[in-house]
């Protein structure tokens, strides 16, 4: 007995000999800086004091409005709570593989009556037993099998995390888009209005006119034309708004029914974005984050299936009491005791090992293909926001002069018009002219919030892999209603 518990105390040393690969993060693409930026003032690398607001980063625009709106994500969204619920699981399959760390006890009491037929050797009559065993059965983890299950449960677990401030981002980002559309129908909506205005001052205009024998018919059937073509335009925009506006609901978890959203106006053009140097990108995004993260998880994988090859050692023990009367159950000689190890080992298994061994690799490769790929589509993303905000701010800047031009063009055509000097039909095309281009310009400032947005949105919204739950916060339970994911203020708190 002694060598025996000698030898069962130095086994577990042998974990020292653990199998698997040893994980290091692959190298991925970075380039030295983003071309957007070359040679152009208006962008400059962000100094460490002047990054995205933690969590917040909508505070940016300046709106209250959308301020209140981005509160609600985190509370109502059901993606992100469908998320938040996914990273739990993923949290508690890392206590349960830490929990092969220990020996399994359980017991079976039981308490058996019976009776011997009377036509056996056995004297007839009726026997009771009872028993109370303690089994007790422990597998060392002598090649690293239960510590490459925790390390893949709490990379998928940090995976998981970094999933959820993913669909976290995407639904404040699709929010303030949403957002920033329907302010622009209203804008659109109230160029329309003061346009439909004026075309009904035209139309009674040219009504007079032709009473009094100075138009033609077909100028007040053009000037009706034009009227109905801008209401319709109208209706047109007040169902997209809604639209917009019902989208908004379900974002912050509401039904359509219960919001409405008073009529806005976007107050200016997109604010500056603090940028980072592009090696900060991939500590900035979640994406590329859960990215790498799987990738930790997957080496992991590689390593439990080379520990397929090696034997396992279970040892197991058991004490209990066994009695024929309840009485004497607790009495010192109804005690009993086993214990022994059993080792387990594939002797021939036709390549299923090795097969699995080939599949987790190939896996894994996979995985650092994903990686890779995830980072050049960031880089990409961000170079073209770059590109849009730039280009759109130049653009906005010409279709300004276009909107000033068209005006001033509708005020001498209307003022020939009246003194009769040229046809309503030239009248209209320059309205026509002048009304596109005011809703271009609309529709450009539109596009720069967007391209903003979009831009805050492949920097990660200020989020950073710092954020990620360590191993340590993994492996202690969540504290009563706190935050999920470590002591960061921006997790939600678990219902």
């Amino acid at each position: 007995m002694t060598r025996y518990w000698t030898v069962a105390v130095l086994l577990p040393l042998c974990s020292a000999c653990a199998v698997g690969p040893k994980y290091q993060r692959p190298a991925a693409p970075v380039p030295p800086s983003f071309k957007e930026l070359a040679g152009n003032d208006e962008w400059k690398v962000a100094a460490p004091q002047d990054s995205l607001a933690k969590g917040k980063w909508w505070e940016l625009f300046g709106d209250p409005r959308l301020n209140a709106l981005e509160a609600l994500i985190d509370i109502n969204n059901q993606n992100v709570k469908q998320a938040e619920a996914q990273f739990r699981q993923a949290r508690a399959l890392v206590a349960g593989n830490r929990a092969n760390y220990y020996p399994t006890i359980g017991t079976t009491p039981a308490i058996t009556v019976g009776n011997s037929a009377a036509n056996t050797a056995r004297a007839s009559g009726t026997f009771a037993s009872f028993s109370l065993p303690v089994d007790v059965s422990w597998e060392p983890d002598l090649w690293g099998r239960v510590r490459l299950a925790v390390e893949n449960a709490v990379s998928s677990a940090q995976m998981s995390a970094a999933d959820l401030e993913n669909v976290r981002l995407s639904a404040q980002a699709l929010l303030a888009t949403d957002y920033f559309s329907l302010v622009s129908a209203d804008m659109q909506l109230a160029v329309l209005n003061d346009t439909i205005d004026a075309y009904e001052m035209n139309l009674q205009l040219t009504i007079n006119r032709f009473n009094g024998g100075v138009a033609s018919r077909s100028d007040v059937t053009l000037a009706q034309t034009q009227l109905s073509s801008a209401k319709a335009q109208s209706t047109d925009l007040r169902a997209a708004r809604a639209q917009l506006e019902h989208a908004v609901a379900v974002l912050t978890g509401q039904p359509p029914a219960s919001l409405t959203i008073e009529t806005g106006k976007i107050s200016g053009p997109p604010p500056p974005v603090p940028l980072g140097v592009p090696s900060q990108l991939l500590e900035r995004r979640p994406d590329i984050a859960a990215n790498e993260r799987q990738m930790a998880a997957a080496n992991a994988e590689v390593g439990i299936a080379q520990t397929a090859y090696y034997p396992t050692l279970t040892l197991s023990a058991n004490v209990g009491l066994l009695a024929s009367s309840l009485t004497s159950l607790f009495a010192f000689a109804s005690r009993l005791w086993s214990v022994g190890p059993a080792l387990s080992q594939t002797l021939f298994d036709f390549g299923r090992r090795r097969a699995q061994v080939l599949g987790a690799e190939a896996a894994y490769d996979a995985t650092v293909a994903g990686y890779r790929q995830t980072v050049l589509v960031a880089f990409q993303e961000v170079e073209d926001d770059l590109s849009n905000l730039r280009y759109l701010a130049e653009e906005a800047g010409q279709q300004q002069e276009a909107v000033t031009a068209s005006q001033e063009a509708l005020r001498l055509e209307n003022e020939r018009y009246k003194a009769g000097t040229d046809s309503y039909l030239n009248v209209i095309q320059t309205q026509t002219i002048a009304l596109s281009n005011q809703q271009t310009a609309i529709t450009i400032l539109q596009r720069r919030m967007t391209a903003a947005v979009d831009l805050i949105k492949a920097l990660g919204g200020g989020w950073d892999a710092s954020a990620l739950p360590t191993a340590d916060d993994l492996h202690s339970p969540p504290p009563p209603g706190g935050p999920p994911c470590g002591d960061h203020s921006h997790c939600p708190a678990s219902p």
